[in-house]
């Protein structure tokens, strides 16, 4: 049985790998050698944007794709599905920095943070009666995306005592949200959120989801956060509802098109925070993914089959 790894790992890592499994043959490769090894790999272990149609074509005895990292969007999944190969993501690694980095935007924003860095620079002392802060202790939040990382965020939201309404595609009840409703009830809740954070992945049903007319629908004083994917929001739309002051703040990890390029005009709009696709990046990031990947290894050698985060290629998820 032989592992290839196209996402590049530290020794350490390696060296923890032959311990626990030495029986495994491990290929560690790299962008120029990752062809000389796809023909013998039974497992590949990967990022997800490495991989292509003609790979998954020539790698013929591939029989199960680790992904890690929790969007699989990227993946050949036409290919895959052809092959019937099995797909596992890292899902639920990212619910910890991801959590955290919500809260502390929503802080930084509230808090007039920025103001308050560039006064430091300045060596300026402020506290005139325009420079007002919030608190964002007892409000509504809304969070699309109702997962493990949705969840966890509306659990930290509910140690500032906020109401917590989910968004998801079934609408089904789950922990730590007063109430969870369907893509299509979203309506009934986008005017009572003081916070709307989405966390969705990129489907059919939440591409160019945050239109003109979501944004309208949400309170003038709102904070809008995309930590999810670019591509839920339709950029031009958000472009005008911010210039229109249609919602008071938006913050923004991920876009349609990355990097952002440097002539966006979105680095131009005084009340967009625009963070590098960085929500999820944690010190602990690799040893959780692994952690995954380990648990379904140990199965897949006894019973060819994984036990944790099958991704369904149906839904994207």
């Amino acid at each position: 049985m032989e592992v290839v790894f196209t996402a590049p790992l530290d020794d350490v890592y390696k060296n923890e790998l032959r311990k626990q499994f030495p029986d495994i043959t491990y290929q560690f490769t790299s962008p120029e050698t990752i062809e000389h090894h796809l023909q013998s790999a039974t497992v590949l272990a990967t990022y997800g944007n490495d991989l292509t149609k003609e790979m998954i074509e020539r790698a013929e005895h591939v029989k199960w794709i680790m992904v890690l990292s929790a969007g699989v969007d990227e993946l050949p999944i036409e290919a895959i599905k052809k092959r019937n190969i099995v797909v596992t993501n890292a899902q639920g690694i990212h619910k910890v920095p991801m959590s955290e980095y919500v809260i502390s935007m929503l802080l930084q924003v509230s808090r007039e943070e920025k103001r308050l860095i560039e006064n430091e620079r300045k060596h300026q002392w402020e506290r005139s009666l325009k420079f007002q802060t919030k608190e964002i202790s007892g409000k509504t939040m809304l969070v699309f995306g109702t997962g493990a990382i949705g969840q966890e965020v509306a659990r930290i939201a509910k140690a500032f005592r906020m109401t917590t309404y989910g968004i998801s595609r079934s609408g089904k009840q789950v922990e730590h949200f007063d109430t969870v409703y369907s893509i299509e009830q979203k309506g009934k809740v986008l005017s009572e959120a003081d916070f709307v954070i989405s966390v969705l992945p990129s489907t059919e049903e939440t591409r160019q989801l945050f239109t003109y007319d979501v944004f309208c629908q949400m309170k003038r004083e709102a904070i809008f956060l995309n930590m999810g994917r670019g591509d839920a929001v339709v950029e031009e739309d958000l472009l005008q509802a911010m210039k229109e002051e249609r919602i008071c703040h938006a913050i923004l990890d991920v876009f349609r098109t990355e990097p952002l390029h440097s002539e966006s005009p979105f680095w131009q709009e005084e009340n967009i925070t625009i963070t590098p696709h960085t929500s999820g990046v944690s010190e602990h990031y690799i040893t959780r993914a692994l952690d995954i990947f380990t648990e379904n290894l140990a199965h897949w050698i006894e019973h060819e089959d994984v036990i944790v985060n099958q991704v369904d290629l149906t839904k994207g998820y």
